[in-house]
């Protein structure tokens, strides 16, 4: 007999002498978070957005323009997605840029479909006012403005907004990954940097 014939055929004798009946798992965990007020919620999204070492920073859509341009620093070649609805002066707007002339822009500014309060994370699908996904991932700062309408509380309740027919991309803070040490690196896989203008 193989080795292989006898750890099967003890596997079968266990499973032949094991009781089938179904045991009760006890399920007392919460399941879904508890439901938030809007302001709670947008809270809640800020701080773990900060806890991933992003920058939140708060405005009125009155004042969004001004806060895009303290956010992007002084003379930044600055990439935008088609469908932008915000004014950046000097910003190219993207028409199918290869990757090195992505690589030689220093920010992105983009639009978000949905924020994730829970988990702090961003999700774009790519569409008027995001642009393609090469367009966040390369420029070192990433400059992202997000609707508090647009916060959900959950991972559950993102999925009911998006198109599951989308691209879609989630960013939980700024691109990081850490060696065999724990060493933590930044950049690496995409943006060094992730600011979010939260618009309420």
């Amino acid at each position: 007999m193989s080795a292989r014939e006898e750890v099967l055929s003890r596997v079968r004798a266990a499973l032949a002498e094991a009781d089938r009946t179904d045991v009760p798992v006890p399920r007392s965990y919460r399941s879904r978070p508890a439901r938030l007020s809007p302001d709670a919620l947008v809270d809640l999204f800020v701080a773990r957005v900060e806890d991933y070492r992003a920058t939140v920073t708060r405005c009125s859509a009155a004042d969004v323009i001004a806060r895009i341009s303290e956010v992007l620093p002084v003379g930044a070649r600055v990439v935008l997605p088609a469908g932008l609805p915000w004014d950046v002066p000097d910003g190219i707007v993207d028409d199918g840029l290869s990757a090195t002339d992505l690589d030689s822009f220093d920010a992105v500014l983009t639009a978000a479909t949905v924020g994730i309060a829970e988990t702090g994370t961003i999700v774009l699908t790519h569409g008027s006012g995001e642009g393609r996904r090469a367009i966040t991932l390369v420029p070192d700062l990433h400059v992202c403005v997000v609707h508090a309408g647009q916060i959900v509380a959950d991972v559950p309740d993102a999925f009911g907004v998006l198109d599951p027919v989308r691209p879609q991309t989630w960013v939980s803070g700024p691109s990081a990954t850490s060696d065999i040490e724990l060493n933590r690196v930044e950049g690496v896989h995409g943006p060094r940097t992730l600011h979010v203008l939260l618009l309420s």
